[in-house]
């Protein structure tokens, strides 16, 4: 069992900056994926980026390439969303998840666990 706590998310203005993190326990969190997903109101959930379980290989959304960063802190069992050069249309609430297989990082099935999801909103 994993339990996923996300926060960070708030008001800020387009251009601006905000972290996202992902507390994490139950299992070891060294042992699975973790990645980052985001649902617009009245859109689908959509992949945002996903880490490796020793955080050495990230994946990025094209559409947040170069401006999103994910990381993890193991020691800490946390995870994190650093967004800059926020746009209007990443106004979203954002979900951290944990994949224990693997596979499919981009995928929302692959995913067995879920924060309960952070509202980020951009003003333009």
């Amino acid at each position: 069992q994993v339990q996923l706590v996300d926060a960070g998310g708030g008001l800020v203005q387009a251009g601006g900056s905000l972290r996202l993190s992902c507390a994490a326990s139950g299992r070891t969190f060294s042992s699975y994926y973790m990645g980052w997903f985001r649902q617009a109101p009245g859109k689908e959930r959509e992949f945002v980026a996903a880490i490796t379980k020793s955080g050495e290989i990230t994946y990025y959304a094209d559409s947040v390439k170069g401006r999103f960063t994910i990381s993890r802190v193991n020691a800490k069992n946390t995870a994190y969303l650093q967004m800059n050069s926020l746009k209007p249309e990443d106004a979203a609430v954002y979900y951290c998840a944990a994949n224990l297989g693997g596979r499919g990082l981009a995928v929302i099935s692959e995913y067995a666990y879920w924060g309960q999801g952070t509202q980020v909103t951009v003003s333009s």
